[in-house]
């Protein structure tokens, strides 16, 4: 039960940063590519802001694809974390806790579960166990 839930946590979290990452990356989804992603980076003083909406997006993009198939699941999770760490003090922080003011609440929480899955292993229904039993 403990890997089924384990699974259900890395498949949800991890193919919503893939497709955040997709969002920044090529514009799918709604997003804006590098270019519009990258204007709104340097909006906030993150410069230069084309390659850190690729970085970004990167990070997004990989460390969701590693996170969802249990693959370097330490890795993965340390990219979205290292994201969300960078949303929250970029972005939510001066907003406060709560999301419904714009705060980092869910950037927390995403933090805060990409770090635990990253400590306590992705499972048995993951690449990392087959790979390196």
């Amino acid at each position: 039960m403990l890997s089924t839930g384990l699974l259900i946590i890395r498949l949800v979290i991890g193919l919503s940063f893939v497709a955040h990452g997709a969002q920044k990356l090529f514009g799918w989804f709604g997003g804006y590519g590098p270019k519009g992603t990258g204007q709104f980076f340097e909006s906030i003083g993150i410069k230069p802001g084309v390659a850190m909406a690729v970085l970004a997006g990167l990070g997004e993009f990989l460390g969701g694809a590693f996170f969802a198939l249990g693959l370097l699941t330490p890795i993965g999770g340390i990219l979205i974390a290292g994201t969300m760490l960078v949303a929250i003090l970029k972005v939510h922080g001066a907003n406060g806790f709560w999301a419904s003011n714009n705060g980092y609440e869910l950037n927390l929480v995403l933090l805060a579960v990409a770090v635990g899955v990253a400590l306590s292993g992705p499972g048995q229904y993951a690449l990392d166990a087959i790979l390196f039993p």
